[in-house]
């Protein structure tokens, strides 16, 4: 690496010096005598910690065996979610199963896990603690875990993390603090407080106990579901897929395991395209479980010796799988838990088609605001939404006409205005109208009558889903 690295080692009580690894090569984690040994990266003057367990210079693969361990130890802790038959398999044109792993008491599989790291701890770091910096999911696993368990949980979230996540993770006991622009600026604060306080910090994808507890769910599919042709995971910073992967593959090596990103946050096709994991710019996502900058290198080492495909898919396609879920399978998800089968909608997996496939559905999280946007968002790119501007005459009862135009057609109005001043002709008005139509083929009987009667009529772009503009 081309920046310094520094190990501080402390004298033991006893007068030896302690050793910064163990013997079976397992990062030390008792107190705060071990947290003050981590290694350090030091560049312009500025002191960067390094998580002893996600080391990119020493990358840790875990096992089937890691996945096993951790499917014993947290039995009876977390919810085995249900995996049933989709009731749309017939028009997916696929045996397609629903893994709706939502339905843990905080919302996503982040619990798998978080309770395997806290059970994994020795007895005096239970009792000190562990530290965390999350936007959410990973967080509340986190905090609930460890108040079930009686073991002190910090969390730092950054000032973006939705309120509603901050206050849950407070009602779990926990002490939040807010603080950080970004995932960065929270990570950094929560390393030196962790080195500071001697608390144990839990990387929420890269930690190898994280990523064995994760694993869990692939044991449960591969019960629910047996030999299945191919299991889709949404991919965020590769933990998720690291630990499904390892299970899937040694019980089931046919089984093809792919991967989904959002275009807004490709950080491990990137990775893939590096041959390693690279910082990644990320924009604003709907999938904002999976807006991760750079993937675990832990979890990069374990996951692409076993990945048989990475996709990527426009956002377009993730807010129609969220209004999907909910119409058809009674399924409330987060922009990430609707990733997978945004792939298989946007047609990217239709070599699966006549298979029996499993999609992840990992998060139910969602922001109630966001999720009315993801909603409308849906519409649209169906052509169950149309917008259009349309000129009419100003005189009493034009707009009367236009609307009972609309009624005739059927369609339902969801707004409506119109202005004046911008139109050359002082005896007609512009009316903007945004309506609900049945389907496409609804939206194109509209647009053929307004034009039957209009000269001017102006329809917003066609929608994505109608184009199939997915691989451009």
């Amino acid at each position: 690496m081309s920046q310094a690295v520094k190990t501080e080692t402390l004298k033991e009580p006893n007068g030896s010096n302690g050793s910064a690894t163990k013997a079976n090569g397992t990062p030390p984690v008792n107190g705060k005598l071990e947290a003050l040994k981590r290694p350090r990266h030091v560049s312009g003057g500025v002191e960067e910690i390094i998580d002893p367990f996600c080391n990119p210079e020493r990358p840790q693969r875990i096992s089937f065996h890691d996945v096993t361990s951790a499917a014993f130890l947290i039995r009876g802790g977390v919810e085995r979610t249900p995996c049933p038959k989709s009731t749309s398999s017939d028009l997916y044109g696929m045996e397609l199963y629903l893994k709706k792993d939502f339905l843990q008491y905080t919302g996503s599989f982040k619990e798998r896990g978080a309770r395997y790291a806290l059970l994994s701890l020795t007895e005096e770091q239970k009792r000190i603690g562990v530290i965390s910096a999350s936007l959410g999911n990973h967080a509340q696993g986190l905090c609930y875990h460890g108040w079930k368990l009686n073991i002190p949980v910090t969390v730092v979230m950054p000032k973006a993390a939705p309120i509603m996540k901050i206050q849950k993770c407070r009602n779990y006991k926990a002490r939040v603090i807010v603080d950080g622009n970004d995932m960065g600026e929270a990570k950094s604060l929560a390393m030196r407080m962790s080195r500071e306080e001697g608390l144990l910090y839990v990387n929420g994808y890269d930690h190898p106990h994280i990523m064995a507890g994760q694993g869990t769910i692939g044991l449960e599919i591969l019960e629910q579901v047996p030999d299945p042709d191919a299991v889709i995971v949404p991919v965020g910073g590769g933990g998720l897929i690291a630990g499904i992967a390892t299970a899937v593959k040694a019980l089931s090596p046919k089984t093809k395991i792919i991967g989904v990103e959002s275009e807004k946050c490709a950080s491990f096709t990137r990775a893939m395209e590096n041959n390693g994991p690279i910082h990644t710019p990320i924009k604003n996502t709907l999938a904002d479980g999976l807006a991760v900058p750079k993937v675990g290198y832990n979890a990069y080492a374990t996951a692409m010796p076993l990945i048989d495909r990475m996709v990527v898919v426009k956002e377009e396609w993730i807010a129609v799988a969220i209004l999907r879920l909910v119409e058809e399978e009674k399924c409330v998800v987060e922009g990430a838990g609707g990733a997978g089968l945004a792939a298989i909608l946007a047609g990217h997996l239709d070599e699966l088609k006549g298979k029996k496939v499993v999609v992840l559905l990992c998060g139910g999280n969602i922001d109630t605001t966001v999720f009315g946007r993801c909603l409308e968002r849906g519409l649209a790119a169906v052509g169950r939404l149309v917008k259009f501007n349309v000129e009419v005459s100003d005189r009493p009862g034009g707009i009367n006409d236009l609307c009972a135009l609309l009624v005739r057609v059927g369609v339902s109005i969801k707004d409506i205005m119109h202005e004046r001043a911008w139109l050359r002709d002082v005896y007609t008005v512009e009316v903007k109208v945004v309506c609900e139509t049945v389907d496409w083929s609804h939206s194109l009987e509209l647009k053929n009558e307004l034009k039957k009667f209009y000269s001017k009529v102006q329809f917003s772009e066609v929608p994505l889903a109608i184009t199939n503009d997915s691989d451009s």
